[in-house]
């Protein structure tokens, strides 16, 4: 909004003029003095307003946003009616209302566990070591020994116990190697170490292990020194670094062809978060101010036939769409466009490749998300239909469709819904309903400026709605930013971002990252020969053929 005509007046003046107001003798010049009074109150409400949305976007930065789910969002803001203006519950609302099943609620519908609670089933421990306990008096068809004439038989599902321990993430074993010595010659005799080892040795295991405790539960190597100093098993964190520094040595061949294949995805999500890496850092003091200097951690999810995923991290100068221009060099030319899903920043895209591009859903949502409290009835009728949106797009997922099936079943049932929505925002800024400026009217504009890519999920097959995907890789990276700081040198991230992609990938595939990265080194002759073979849903296969 323009800035208001500054008139100063003194409380004798102002007194003055409330009164020729009131008794409606108005004189020349009265009338700029009051528009310039109703435009500061607009200014000064929508300077408010702006300040309370970069409050709560502020806090949400720092602090982290609990959810975004709906019936959050909207709890604290229902509407009042006349009937009930201090918005407080009806009886029939009190979830306390006690019922004659005390199991169920009042609608018949049993209630619903807090997530995260109840039991782990022991199927859920896959990485546990099993063990066969037969019973210590009895055989498969041995006579029952209440019964005479009966006889016992195996059940098919055993009995189980799950029993857990701890150790130290690293653990330490010391070899007393037994000398002899010849009381005449003095000759010495010494056994062999296991594995023919001398003085300290790391094997794959340790470093598998150091490498996902750093890249992907972001454990600072100070902090995993400490924690090993307390446990009577030292690791230096300089020892850290080099070990793992040799064992992307050994895998770099894994994450190449990470990248090859992930390049001939057919959607292609991205986006990017600040990093520091000092190195670079400290060579932006010294750089012109025409130069780039922004740092940035660029995640890339691939999304691939058969449902496999590949999650690709760069660290550097570059932005999410110049890495996403280096894959597109290496696809295979024949291969048409893929589906390229981020928000609108410019950074994301880049002129050098063609795609076809598609918009984050929940970024337009998220404008609406932040007003909420500011603009309650129309921020709830956009957040409801998109709710709409996604649970359309949820049975689809359910049940399985093609991204055929997929596509008539959002025409069917989602356009509709979406033209509604898309006449609704348009009435709003060409009735001027409502203040373009605002932070209503800034979100209502990003929606009908990016409508085409918004709604791209209802012209093209296998769209996705949103970058989701992405956003939640990108939380490895900074999880790392908010533990260890930063990276020291380009080299160190480059490391960094290959056991990053190998871990990802291996989480977004649900294969455990501790087995894939062990085979890696252990196969790294093999593994420089043909990486393809030694990808995150086949590298057992290769194992099997290499024993």
């Amino acid at each position: 909004m323009k800035k208001p005509e500054q008139i100063k007046l003194n409380l004798d003046e102002v007194d003055a003029l409330m009164q020729r107001v009131k008794t409606g003798n108005l004189k020349d010049g009265d009338y700029e003095i009051i528009k310039s009074m109703a435009d500061t109150i607009v200014c000064l409400s929508q300077a408010l307003e702006n300040k309370k949305i970069s409050i709560k976007r502020l806090l949400k930065m720092v602090f982290g946003s609990k959810t975004e789910k709906k019936d959050k969002i909207l709890k604290n803001n229902d509407p009042i009616s006349s009937d009930n203006p201090e918005g407080k519950e009806s009886p029939s609302d009190d979830k306390s209302e006690t019922c004659d099943n005390p199991d169920k609620t009042q609608n018949n519908k049993p209630e619903k566990k807090s997530k995260g609670h109840g039991r782990t089933g022991a199927d859920r421990y896959t990485g546990a070591d099993r063990e066969f306990i037969p019973h210590p008096d009895l055989k498969h068809k041995d006579p029952c020994p209440l019964c005479p004439k009966g006889k016992v038989y195996k059940l098919k599902i055993p009995g189980v116990v799950v029993r857990i321990s701890a150790q130290a993430p690293l653990q330490a074993t010391i070899s007393d190697i037994e000398k002899l010595r010849c009381n005449l010659c003095g000759e010495v005799f010494t056994a062999k170490a296991p594995g023919n080892i001398t003085g300290k040795h790391y094997d794959e295991t340790a470093k598998a292990m150091i490498a996902i405790l750093k890249y992907g539960c972001g454990f600072p190597w100070y902090r995993m020194e400490k924690l090993q100093e307390s446990l009577g098993v030292p690791l230096p964190a300089s020892t850290q670094w080099d070990k793992t520094e040799s064992a992307a040595d050994l895998i770099y061949p894994a994450f190449n062809e990470l990248k090859r294949q992930a390049a001939q995805g057919n959607i292609l999500h991205n986006d990017d978060t600040p990093m520091k890496i000092l190195e670079l850092m400290k060579e932006n003091k010294t750089r012109d101010k025409k130069d780039r200097t922004g740092i940035f951690t660029s995640g890339i999810i691939s999304v691939l036939d058969e449902g496999r995923k590949v999650a690709l991290f760069f660290t550097g100068r570059n932005h999410a769409g110049e890495n996403i221009g280096s894959l597109y060099q290496i696809r295979d030319k024949e291969k048409g466009p893929p589906i390229q899903m981020c928000d609108a920043l410019s950074r994301n895209s880049s002129s050098q490749f063609k795609t076809i591009m598609a918009n984050c859903l929940t970024h337009g949502r998220r404008g609406f998300a932040d007003v909420v409290s500011s603009f309650p009835d129309e921020c709830r009728y956009v957040i409801e239909t998109l709710a709409k949106i996604y649970k359309t797009d949820a049975k689809a997922k359910d049940q399985q469709m093609s991204i055929e099936e997929r596509l008539e079943l959002h025409q069917l049932h989602s356009a509709p819904l979406m033209e509604e929505l898309n006449i609704w925002l348009n009435k709003q800024i060409d009735d001027k309903l409502v203040e373009p400026n605002s932070g209503l009217g800034q979100a209502i504009t990003y929606m009908i400026k990016h409508w085409p890519e918004l709604t791209r999920f209802l012209h093209v097959p296998g769209a996705p709605l949103d970058n989701n995907i992405c956003e939640q890789a990108l939380k490895r990276a900074i999880l790392h930013r908010k533990n260890a700081m930063f990276y020291k040198t380009q080299h160190g991230a480059d490391i960094g971002d290959i056991f990053m992609s190998l871990i990802h990938t291996c989480n977004l595939m649900k294969i455990n990252p501790f087995k894939y990265l062990v085979a890696l080194q252990k196969y790294s002759v093999s593994l420089f020969k043909d990486p393809s073979r030694w990808m995150p849903w086949n590298y057992e296969d290769a194992m099997a053929m290499e024993l």
